[in-house]
């Protein structure tokens, strides 16, 4: 049911309408309702809806989805109270909404409040302000969780004295006795970073920050990590990062917590990047060696993902007297998503070690990857061969990869062949035409006759990125006569397959090919004993349609159609008259 709210000279009052659809015990109708708070507020006009709606709105008891509604409707509101002149009358409303227990709706009128703080006007933003301290002086916890988020949007736009206080109420949560509220002031607190000075930052927000990081609870430990970068990355080389940040971070990386290591090993780039590489060899690079090292599969693959970025910064020397020697070990992890995450990492360090040191370090460990036993390793290795490609050639690791790349072209899970299908066009484009017709062609034509039709049909968009690639001459050599081929395969999947790329490759090919050389071919198969074919071919024909010359429009498409639309198959029949229409042809 969907509600129609009168407008203001309407003699029903469009108010009792609202009331009425949030008594009803059907939920879908008081969402509805709520959704279209917008629509009574337009009805009621500006005063009306600050007198009268928005005090009911503020009295609400209804189920969470109706107040998510609500919050969320608010945040869109300013105008229907009258602009930004009133738009401190949200507030109480929102204010309430944002105490309830259930946090998805907190979060919305959490979020609803930070859009309106820009359309405060100046001498009103006191309102707002007085949210803040409400909610952050709340004896309840849920309120104090709700006021950590809107910190960060009020502190630039208020006055000196104000600036003030809420730093301390902002540090009153961090030191907040309920966990939940730590959390949450961990959580905001790198967006507070981001807003307030610097010398705030130093004399302020590391205190709270160094609080948090030696929290008792390790969820708060680990959310203290995010606003750590923050700070680094705002501080950068200053003494205060060296004197106050590094200690906390070193002792992080060696926390009880394997959820603290891991997020500090999945942030170690930014940090390394924000301390600069001289404080980066002289004080971090053992560190990430330990999370390298590190007892869990979790930690290990997020410091693994690492190993390129970290190693940029700390040259290629110390890459490998420290960190090969680990990345050796890591090649041959119990973890399966360890090595993964190596792989998908590891390629980057050619650039980084040049030919003679890649061929030297690398080469042996890129080529145990490629015979790893699980399937991801082995695609996370071939999507980033370019970056050896380009210092080494791939001549060198193609003994080994191109095994890699039949055995998951022919892997048992369906799945694993089509990921494979889509490094192919990479693979043509890094390894260069000579490589790929010698070694790859046979596989992209294989491919297009698979038993599963998701394989065929990524086989078939791949021969249009690789017309792309070599250009539309290789195509018509290469490609295309054994595609076109399939029209006369036993098995009607197969022949529909060559219906499918002449569909795709009209895109790419030239005209003359189109005319010449596809459109007879699906005219010919106009009169195959399968309907599916019959019906794709009206498909492929509407698709050759902004290609096709006039002239054969009439000698051969028209003729074609007028079978078809006479066909004994329903669907056939359909098909044909929608491809005659793309034609505007009478028939």
């Amino acid at each position: 049911m969907t509600s129609t709210y009168p407008p203001m000279t309407d003699p029903m009052d469009a108010k009792e309408i609202f009331l009425e659809e949030l008594k009803s015990d059907d939920l879908p109708l008081k969402l509805n309702a709520m959704k279209r708070l917008v629509d009574v507020a337009k009805a009621l006009g500006p005063i009306r809806t600050r007198e009268e709606l928005l005090p009911l709105l503020t009295e609400l008891d209804e189920s969470d989805d109706v107040l998510l509604a609500a919050a969320e409707e608010l945040g869109n509101f300013v105008e229907c109270v009258g602009g930004a002149e009133h738009v401190h009358s949200l507030l109480k409303p929102l204010e309430v909404l944002a105490r309830v227990e259930e946090p998805v709706v907190r979060e919305k009128a959490v979020e609803s409040l930070t859009k309106l703080v820009p359309i405060f006007p100046d001498p009103d933003l006191e309102y707002f302000v007085s949210i803040i301290r409400n909610l952050s002086r709340h004896v309840s916890y849920d309120p104090r969780i709700s006021s950590c988020g809107l910190f960060a949007i009020a502190y630039p736009r208020v006055n000196e004295t104000t600036k003030r206080e809420l730093i301390c109420l902002f540090g009153n949560l961090c030191r907040d006795p309920t966990p939940m509220v730590r959390r949450a002031a961990c959580t905001h607190l790198k967006n507070y970073v981001k807003t307030v000075d610097t010398e705030t930052v130093k004399q302020d927000l590391l205190p709270m920050y160094s609080n948090l990081a030696n929290d008792d609870q390790d969820s708060v430990r680990m959310l203290a990590v995010d606003a750590c970068v923050a700070i680094v990355e705002r501080l950068g080389n200053d003494d205060s990062n060296v004197q106050f940040i590094l200690p906390t971070i070193l002792k992080s990386i060696s926390d009880k917590s394997w959820r603290v290591r891991f997020k500090v090993a999945d942030n170690f780039k930014k940090i390394c990047e924000a301390f600069g590489p001289e404080l980066t060899k002289k004080e971090l690079l053992a560190e990430f060696i330990k999370l390298l090292k590190d007892s869990e599969a979790e930690v290990r693959t997020a410091a693994t993902s690492k190993v390129t970025g970290v190693s940029l910064l700390v040259g290629s020397d110390l890459t490998t007297q420290l960190i090969l020697p680990c990345i050796q070990l890591l090649v041959q992890d119990a973890s399966q998503s360890v090595r993964a995450s190596l792989a998908s990492d590891v390629m980057g360090l050619a650039p980084i070690f040049g030919k003679e040191k890649t061929m030297e370090h690398l080469l042996e460990l890129f080529m145990q990857l490629l015979k790893d036993d699980f399937f991801e390793v082995r695609l996370s290795i071939i999507s980033k061969l370019e970056d050896v490609n380009k210092v080494v050639g791939h001549q060198l690791l193609s003994p080994h990869l191109l095994p890699a790349i039949f055995h998951l072209a022919e892997d048992k899970q369906w799945r694993v062949r089509l990921a494979i299908i889509d490094y192919i066009p990479l693979l043509a484009k890094q390894l260069g035409l000579e490589f790929f017709n010698d070694k790859l062609g046979n596989l992209a034509i294989d491919l297009l006759h698979d038993k599963v039709y998701s394989i065929r049909d990524a086989a078939t968009l791949n021969l249009q990125k690789l017309t792309q690639v070599f250009g539309v001459e290789w195509a018509q050599q290469n490609m295309l006569p054994k595609v076109l081929a399939f029209h006369e395969h036993p098995n009607y999947l197969y022949r529909m397959t060559t219906l499918f790329s002449i569909s795709v490759l009209s895109s790419v090919v030239t005209p003359a090919i189109i005319n010449h050389n596809m459109l007879p071919l699906v005219i010919k198969m106009a009169v195959d004993p399968v309907p599916n074919i019959r019906f794709n071919v009206c498909k492929t024909l509407k698709a050759l349609q902004p290609t096709l010359q006039e002239s054969l429009v009439e000698s051969a498409v028209r003729p074609t159609l007028i079978k078809l639309i006479e066909d004994s198959d329903l669907d056939v029949r359909y098909f044909a008259r929608q491809t005659a229409e793309a034609f505007h042809l009478n028939i």
